[in-house]
């Protein structure tokens, strides 16, 4: 189906979300409600068992549904999975049981091998399940998530830097081997509604904290999609949505400008949540989650040195859209079969307060 197509034929599909009393639960069932082709049958919470949605997501306090345990579900189409890393490794079968397509918001089937999440992570209790995963990111993997059986959903940091550098390797700006420094500045949200005390308000008010200098497991997920290294560090800011990519990457040969637009509208140009924003006019000439907050839209954006020996690349998400919710239901519709940007069609507001 061509980007932006639309099914009109579509038949309506049965969707449950595991773990919804989130944050990133309430946002896919925000999204799913609103859904022309989808159907909540559960949603399900141990904590919130009995209570409903609205009790807990404000937003949607006029939805019939309440919360339920997370044992006898009845069979669906889809099923989210917007649990902790860790619990859908160890449930996946019978999350097959319940359902044909399976969408994990967790980190649990992003990498490709079981040797990469011994290094990265705690190990991995299901690795027959990786080579099967198809990684949820549609501008880089589309191909691939037609038909998928298990969709693994991107981490929110490694995703605005994979946006913002991918034209650079695909059109062979870099190759892999160059210098590539990259800075994330991200919001609360990211710690999900039990963050702790790092991601309270009278914590966060006003710093600019570097909570992840080195050894983000993020990089694992960057270096396995662009095929090179980068030196990667993360800054917790005075922010509840966003997350916000500045890459500074050394080209081994000169670049023109030329060279960047040609690669980054070769990549984008026909892609319908992606907008660049490269030192226009007004306010907002770069990429800022402000400007996306709430949508399922990256902004990117470029700089070129005038001594062109550095590119600066700049990208933009909503953390808990792009960055998690709005990518894992992008990607459902893709392999659902069903409309691209069906129940994603939101563009931001303007003004609005931080996001």
């Amino acid at each position: 189906m061509a980007i932006g197509a639309t099914d009109e034929s579509a038949d309506t599909v049965t969707a449950t979300v595991i773990g919804g009393s989130g944050f990133t639960g309430g946002e896919l069932l925000r999204l799913l409600a609103g859904h022309p082709n989808v159907e909540i049958a559960e949603v399900t919470s141990r904590s919130k068992a009995g209570k409903s949605v609205g009790s807990v997501h404000p937003p949607l306090r006029g939805m019939d549904l309440r919360f339920t345990e997370p044992e006898d579900l009845e069979s669906v189409d889809v099923l989210f999975a917007a649990t902790p890393h860790g619990v859908s490794m160890g449930q996946v079968d019978d999350f097959f049981d319940i359902a044909d397509t399976v969408v994990d918001l967790s980190a649990d089937f992003r990498l490709n091998t079981e040797e990469q999440y011994d290094e990265w992570y705690d190990g991995h209790s299901a690795p027959e399940y990786l080579e099967k995963a198809e990684y949820a990111l549609p501008e880089i993997n589309r191909e691939n998530l037609a038909g998928a059986d298990l969709i693994a959903g991107g981490g929110c940091n490694a995703t605005a830097t994979i946006l913002g550098l991918y034209p650079l390797f695909e059109h062979g700006i870099l190759e892999g081997g160059e210098q590539v420094v990259v800075d994330v500045k991200v919001g609360s949200s990211e710690g999900g509604a039990g963050g702790g005390e790092a991601s309270s308000h009278p914590e966060r008010s006003g710093v600019v904290r570097p909570y992840a200098p080195t050894g983000h497991r993020h990089e694992a997920e960057i270096e396995q999609f662009l095929g090179t290294s980068v030196a990667f560090t993360c800054h917790a800011v005075d922010m509840i949505r966003g997350a916000s990519a500045t890459s500074h990457v050394f080209p081994s040969g000169p670049v023109s400008k030329g060279d960047l637009w040609k690669a980054y509208r070769g990549c984008y140009e026909d892609e319908p949540f992606v907008r660049m924003a490269a030192g226009g006019s007004g306010v907002y000439r770069y990429p800022e989650p402000k400007a996306v907050a709430g949508t399922n839209l990256a902004e990117v954006g470029f700089e070129l040195d005038p001594s062109n020996k550095r590119i600066v690349v700049f990208s933009a998400i909503d953390n808990m859209m792009k960055g998690s919710a709005g990518q894992a239901v992008h990607a459902a519709n893709i392999a659902l079969g069903l409309e691209e940007t069906a129940g994603l069609e939101f563009t931001g507001l303007h003004p609005v307060g931080a996001p």
